[in-house]
């Protein structure tokens, strides 16, 4: 069986063109032999009826010869009694008057015109003889006051079935050219259905390679195509959703990773200019070390936010609770132990449209800088304003340097390189870039005083 199915498998058409061409041709097939079956057997009966209906009529014929009025039965004798005797047998009860002069006694037509008259009413029935067609015979009983009689006619029937022949070849002739035109025309119409089919496919290939904005809509398509088209248009989608996030995430870590790998560039090079000390070897060593620390860091954030949406594609807008996330980040700040952190909120349940993690990698810098930087206390206050999510993160340091406001969001720079942190300069460009990367944005207040204030705004859930 199964090595059956197989071999099905095998010859079975690749294409749904040739499959669907298999199916129509297999169930014209099976109509047209039923069809034909059909129609050859009501042809045979029908052939079978005139030949009966001849017999009748050449018995009734020479019926009109035959004679039972009186006590013996009479055959008279006619002009064309030639003619009518020809294949003809008469009977006076079982007792044979006439026959044909080509007849036998003991042929088998002769047998089957004894069998018919010796029944009592008309009755047909066909005998096969030596060597010959098929030969059909027909009584016609003649019933006097005191005498019967009873004419058997035979015909043959070769010209009948001549023509029945002919029917069945002319019908099988028919039917296989009716198949080749079904085949042929059923190819055609599929092949003609499918080419918008392959249109399609062919565009959207084309569009997913190019991440094209172009879509195939659901207007003047019928219902089918339609529905074809949309889910195409869904897979384009999500095809242009994943290219723009791979550009996203390329261009980012191209971006964030050169300014740490020009530091370990130029530290090597100024390192390889002349012989160094001890510690000036120990120190290029630790430089080098914090910028393949920056890098591990921003590698670390940026891929993991990407995992974070290839893993939860289907994130609905507002399933992140701001307050939860909040503090769950002070909890693990490592801020100084004489600084206090407090979360102020105006809700219990605060939702923005970003994943949780997002979330996290956009306030965790600047939680970083705030308790770096803060003499006692950061502040982090969040509430809804004008269908945004507004997180405020607030410290009392010395605030940032006017001077250095414009620079404040430039990769790779800091105010003070000799302030004893070990920052790279890269946590408040990534946290914007990342807010803007969902509609939202991160901002500093110059005006504030005393110490810093950061605005992040995120579209509300």
């Amino acid at each position: 069986m199964n090595r059956a199915a197989r071999v099905f498998r095998r010859l079975a058409p690749r294409t749904l063109r040739g499959r669907l061409s298999l199916v129509a041709l297999t169930t014209a097939a099976l109509l047209m032999t039923v069809l034909t079956v059909v129609f050859n057997a009501v042809m045979d009966q029908h052939l079978q009826h005139q030949a009966d209906d001849e017999l009748s009529n050449r018995a009734a014929a020479v019926a009109t010869t035959v004679d039972t009025s009186g006590r013996r039965v009479r055959v008279l004798e006619t002009a064309n009694d030639r003619l009518l005797d020809t294949n003809v047998w008469i009977y006076a009860g079982t007792h044979l008057l006439e026959k044909p002069p080509s007849a036998s006694d003991r042929s088998a037509l002769t047998q089957a015109a004894v069998r018919l008259a010796a029944q009592s009413e008309h009755a047909c029935t066909t005998a096969q003889a030596h060597g010959r067609s098929p030969v059909r015979l027909c009584s016609h009983r003649l019933r006097g006051r005191h005498t019967s009689a009873t004419v058997v006619a035979a015909l043959n029937l070769a010209p009948y079935r001549s023509s029945a022949d002919t029917l069945l070849l002319a019908s099988l002739m028919l039917d296989a050219v009716m198949l080749g035109c079904t085949y042929v025309l059923t190819r055609l119409s599929v092949g003609r259905a499918l080419r918008p089919v392959r249109t399609m496919t062919d565009q959207a290939t084309q569009w997913s390679a190019t991440g094209s904005d172009e879509r195939f809509g659901t207007e003047d398509h019928p219902v089918e195509l339609a529905r074809l088209g949309a889910s195409l248009d869904q897979l384009l989608d999500r095809i242009g959703t994943v290219l723009r996030h791979e550009q996203q995430l390329t261009a980012e870590l191209s971006h964030e990773l050169r300014t740490p790998l020009t530091r370990i560039i130029m530290e090597l090079d100024w390192w390889r200019t002349r012989p160094r000390t001890d510690a000036e070897t120990r120190a290029a060593h630790e430089a080098i070390a914090e910028a393949a620390q920056s890098m591990r860091t921003i590698c670390d954030t940026l891929l993991n936010e990407a995992r974070e949406s290839a893993l939860n594609p289907s994130t609905p807008p507002g399933a992140t609770d701001v307050v939860p996330v909040l503090d769950r980040l002070l909890e693990n700040l490592q801020a100084p132990d004489a600084v206090k952190t407090s979360v102020e909120t105006e809700a219990p349940v605060l939702e923005a449209g970003v994943a949780p993690a997002l979330l996290e990698r956009i306030v965790s810098p600047l939680l970083a800088n705030a308790a770096r930087y803060a003499r006692s206390r950061v502040t982090v206050s969040a509430q809804r304003v004008s269908g945004a999510v507004r997180i405020e993160i607030v410290d009392d340091g010395p605030g940032v340097p006017e001077a250095f406001v414009a620079d404040l969001f430039q990769p790779g720079r800091r105010a003070d390189y000799g302030d004893g942190h070990d920052g790279a300069g890269l946590g408040l460009p990534l946290a914007r870039r990342l807010a803007r990367a969902v509609s939202g944005e991160v901002s500093y207040d110059p005006r504030h005083a005393p110490g810093a204030k950061f605005t992040v705004s995120l579209p509300a859930g």
